[in-house]
């Protein structure tokens, strides 16, 4: 029996959620475990939110993917923006982190955990 295509993410699709990833941790992903390193706070928050997204993607039932990572960060960033959110221009205030952020940095924990290194981010 053969799997649907919308069952098995192509290669395309596989590569440009490690892109996207790889943006995101290069925006606050490195920097944000590096400063969560150092405030335990900061790291039982990410563990929280780590914990809520996992959920939301059904995380339980099945193993999370690249593409579900990336898919969520991308809709949880176009709702902000919705509500006039932009991301940030110059590094993060880690001391005094705001929800968005930390959802955002759950994601990149979590795909750290994934064991894959993310691709590059794309060459401007």
């Amino acid at each position: 029996m053969r799997a649907s295509s919308n069952q098995v993410p192509s290669n395309s699709a596989v590569d440009s959620a490690s892109a996207a990833l790889a943006v995101l941790a290069v925006s606050i992903g490195t920097a944000g475990l590096a400063a969560a390193a150092t405030r335990p706070g900061l790291l039982a928050e990410i563990d929280q939110h780590a914990a809520a997204v996992r959920d939301s993607l059904g995380g339980d039932r099945r193993p999370l993917t690249a593409a579900a990572l990336a898919g969520y960060a991308e809709g949880v960033r176009d709702a902000a923006r919705e509500h006039g959110w932009q991301a940030p221009t110059r590094s993060a205030d880690w001391s005094a982190s705001d929800w968005l952020l930390t959802r955002l940095l759950a994601v990149c924990a979590l795909a750290r955990s994934l064991g894959a290194r993310p691709a590059a981010p794309p060459a401007p």
